[in-house]
């Protein structure tokens, strides 16, 4: 038992160092989400390869499913590393926040860049952004795209709700119309009840009128 435990933890330290990276904001040595998933993969691995195995081949056993566990978690973990990086480097100066929330890539696009107000119409300005993140959704083809329309607290719940919904569908309409398959995408809106900020103020409102997209995990 503490043989294959030790070597278990090799594994996932090795697929640590692997994925170890410099942090570009700070300069220090940092593992990587390839690494994190690597190491996690390795460790759930090595207890399945264990429990399945015979007690004389339990650490050959444990060290095969750190090997295949770890390569398969460290693959996602790849994937998602270099589509935020896409992502990062497409939207720079755009206006759109790319934010990352464990398996999670989040695009959070305030409501003045891409419509006007009380309107569902995206504006013309905004869609050279879409055009963009239209041909990182063709490269990063696993994804599901969840879209949803938030709004501030001004006016009528209904109208607020309404809204949302027409703005989240206006996104994925314009996906859907560049190419993006409408299975992967889904739309919908919470109008004002998901704020992020207070309603106290303007700067508070402003934030909270957005349309988030949520790139999912593949068969989540």
């Amino acid at each position: 038992m503490k043989n294959w435990l030790n070597l278990t933890a090799v594994a996932a330290s090795v697929a640590l160092l692997v994925g170890c990276t410099n942090n570009p904001y700070t300069g220090e040595q940092q593992a990587g989400k390839v690494g994190v998933y690597g190491g996690l993969g390795a460790v759930a691995g090595a207890a399945i390869g264990a429990a399945t195995s015979s007690k004389k081949d339990r650490t050959k056993g444990a060290l095969i499913g750190a090997a295949v566990g770890g390569a398969a978690a460290g693959g996602y973990g790849a994937y998602v590393d270099n589509q935020e990086a896409k992502l990062r480097q497409t939207l720079l100066n755009s206006g759109v926040q790319v934010q990352r929330d464990g398996d999670n890539l989040i695009l959070i696009m305030p409501g003045n860049i891409t419509f006007a107000s009380s309107s569902a119409n995206i504006t013309s300005s905004f869609h050279p952004t879409l055009d963009s993140l239209v041909l990182v959704f063709k490269e990063f083809n696993k994804n599901g795209i969840n879209i949803v329309g938030h709004t501030d607290n001004t006016g009528s719940l209904q109208l607020n709700q309404n809204l949302s919904n027409h703005r989240a569908l206006s996104v994925a309409n314009y996906l859907t119309t560049k190419g993006i398959a409408g299975s992967r995408i889904s739309a919908y809106g919470v109008g004002p009840n998901q704020p992020i900020a207070s309603n106290a103020n303007e700067a508070g409102r402003a934030q909270n009128r957005r349309v988030e997209i949520t790139l999912l995990p593949p068969q989540q």
